[in-house]
């Protein structure tokens, strides 16, 4: 089969499988893994990133590809007998923003190929199911929605309490029994929930040393955010929209992104009743709030007397933050109290860090070259940041990433000084890219 005939044949049993959800929203289906054939691996295949790191095993996506047909057809042998064994994980750290490591699982290839083709299934039948509040991990979705949905919701009630919440270590703590009862109340295919039952008991290898956690989803493998999202689905959304809306006096709105997420108020007492369950909500299904990073913000729209900067008597403004931006009062041109975006000072500081890292180990290579991967990196950041309001942010790193390039190629030869007369030259003609025009949020 060529690559198109395989992708259409599997949009065709995707649109089946997703049919079938949704003509029964409660039914247990117990028929899926007879999708998977030889097509499904391949699409699998194609979908799944070839230049990632390697697993235990350290094989590369090149090499699994030399007999990449009979790779796929003992893959496919294996999953269907029940003979899979899934193999460890390969534990890596990475450093998160607030100075910490985040650990994670680095998959062989083949098992991303095995996990992506059981994602594939998971997603027909689960799309139908999940609510218009979960934007994280899901086909036509973006975080840019999420946040307009929650400005939008916000300024459709003038403001009101929002509460911030923060999930401690929320992937490493999912309770495997309770995740099984979650998938068992839709999935009832057995070869389906044996395949995710061995990758949840697969172990971490980690310096040598191999150890078999009790809880929490493959970090880092490709199946890990549908099973997120399947388990905040019974957790919070369907929880909150068909028990917990129906108790409120007032408005309210639950956006979340794949374990972030705030909920909107347009009431303190409703605002403050939640805030007093949620804990024990959570509790009930092995889940910790943390105590600290979980607060209710008051966000109501500043008075009309109140400065530009939403403050009087030089009491600090109210905000809060969600998936890199930071949300705040200010005046719109039109001189009206509006919601703008700002990069949030944790992300702008981690970007510009990495930036003077990168000119750190790379300071002797050609200029030509460090300027091609400056601009690399402050496109993909633009990209993501570009929105209404936030140009300020914006030109601000440009700028100090000029600053840390100069710094560094001064770091290369004492003799050679590049003071900001010659940097004002390099710039001409080495100019780094500056912010495209702003996007204007969609929810």
């Amino acid at each position: 089969m060529t690559e198109i005939s395989d992708s259409e044949a599997v949009s065709t049993r995707t649109e089946r499988i997703a049919k079938l959800a949704k003509q029964a929203p409660t039914m247990v289906i117990r028929t899926l893994a007879h999708h998977m054939d030889a097509a499904w691996l391949r699409e699998a295949y194609r979908r799944t990133r070839k230049n990632g790191a390697t697993g235990v095993d350290g094989q590369t996506a090149d090499e699994y590809a030399k007999d990449l047909e009979g790779n796929l057809a003992k893959l496919l042998e294996r999953a269907k007998s029940g003979n899979y064994r899934a193999p460890p994980v390969k534990r890596v750290h990475i450093p998160k923003g607030d100075g910490q490591r985040r650990p994670l699982g680095i998959p062989t290839f083949e098992d991303k190929v095995l996990q992506r083709a059981v994602a594939m299934l998971l997603e027909a039948v689960y799309e139908q199911n999940f609510l218009d509040c979960s934007y994280g991990f899901r086909p036509g979705r973006s975080a840019h929605q999420a946040l307009g949905a929650l400005r939008d919701a916000l300024m459709e009630m003038g403001g009101g309490w929002v509460l911030e919440v923060d999930i401690q270590n929320y992937f490493g703590s999912i309770d495997h029994e309770h995740l099984r009862g979650v998938l068992r109340q839709r999935i009832g295919d057995g070869v389906v929930l044996r395949l995710i039952g061995k990758w949840l008991n697969a172990g971490v290898m980690e310096e040598g040393q191999l150890s078999y956690p009790e809880s929490g989803t493959p970090q880092g493998g490709v199946i890990s955010p549908m099973l997120s999202n399947v388990y905040l689905h019974v957790v919070l959304d369907t929880w909150f929209e068909s028990e917990v809306r129906l108790r409120l006096r007032g408005r309210a709105r639950l956006v979340r992104f794949a374990d972030d997420f705030v909920i909107a108020f347009e009431r303190e007492d409703d605002a403050r009743r939640v805030y007093d369950v949620l804990p024990k909500r959570f509790e009930k299904y092995g889940l910790t709030l943390h105590p600290e990073k979980t607060r209710l913000v008051p966000f109501q729209k500043p008075s009309w007397s109140k400065d530009d900067d939403g403050t009087t008597g030089g009491t600090a403004r109210e905000t809060f933050d969600l998936l890199g931006f930071t949300l705040y009062w200010a005046r719109s041109e039109r001189r009206f109290w509006v919601i703008k975006l700002e990069t949030t000072r944790s992300r702008f500081t981690r970007t510009l860090h990495k930036l003077s890292d990168w000119c750190r180990r790379n300071r002797h290579r050609a200029v030509r070259e460090q300027w091609r991967r400056l601009c690399r990196a402050l496109v993909g950041h633009f990209n993501y940041f570009g929105v209404m309001g936030n140009a300020g942010r914006l030109l601000a790193l440009r700028h100090a990433a000029y600053r840390v390039w100069r710094m560094w190629l001064n770091r290369r030869s004492q003799r050679a000084r590049v003071t900001w007369a010659r940097m004002r030259l390099l710039s001409q003609r080495y100019p780094l890219p500056w912010p495209p025009e702003p996007r204007s949020l969609r929810s």
